[in-house]
């Protein structure tokens, strides 16, 4: 694929290098997946774990939090008492309720 640099507009040239650059990065990406994959075959051939050798634990998957506090008005508006507090909470106890009122 040839390609006249010189006939090209400077946002075309900014374009295309936008592209190559993508098509470069995907490309690593793609790589690192296939390396990955073939380390990971060989290490169970042989009765380890990829995270085994190299040292480095696998992610942690995390479980959603379980719901503390329900809205009186809808219970099936749950809050589980982290992150931002939802205006139904803030609005209850502006008008004098605790958060054990709340509470599921």
């Amino acid at each position: 694929m040839k390609v006249d640099l010189n006939s090209l507009s400077l946002k075309e040239l900014k374009d295309l290098q936008s592209q190559v650059a993508k098509a470069i990065a995907g490309y690593e990406d793609r790589r690192k997946k296939e390396v990955l994959a073939e380390l990971d075959e060989i290490a169970k051939a042989k009765g380890f774990s990829l995270a085994e050798l190299t040292g480095i634990a696998a992610g942690r998957k995390r479980t959603p939090s379980v719901a503390k506090y329900a809205n009186p008005a809808n219970p099936a508006d749950t809050w589980s008492g982290r992150g931002r507090k939802p205006r139904w909470f803030s609005e209850a106890l502006a008008k004098g309720k605790k958060p054990e009122d709340l509470a599921i």
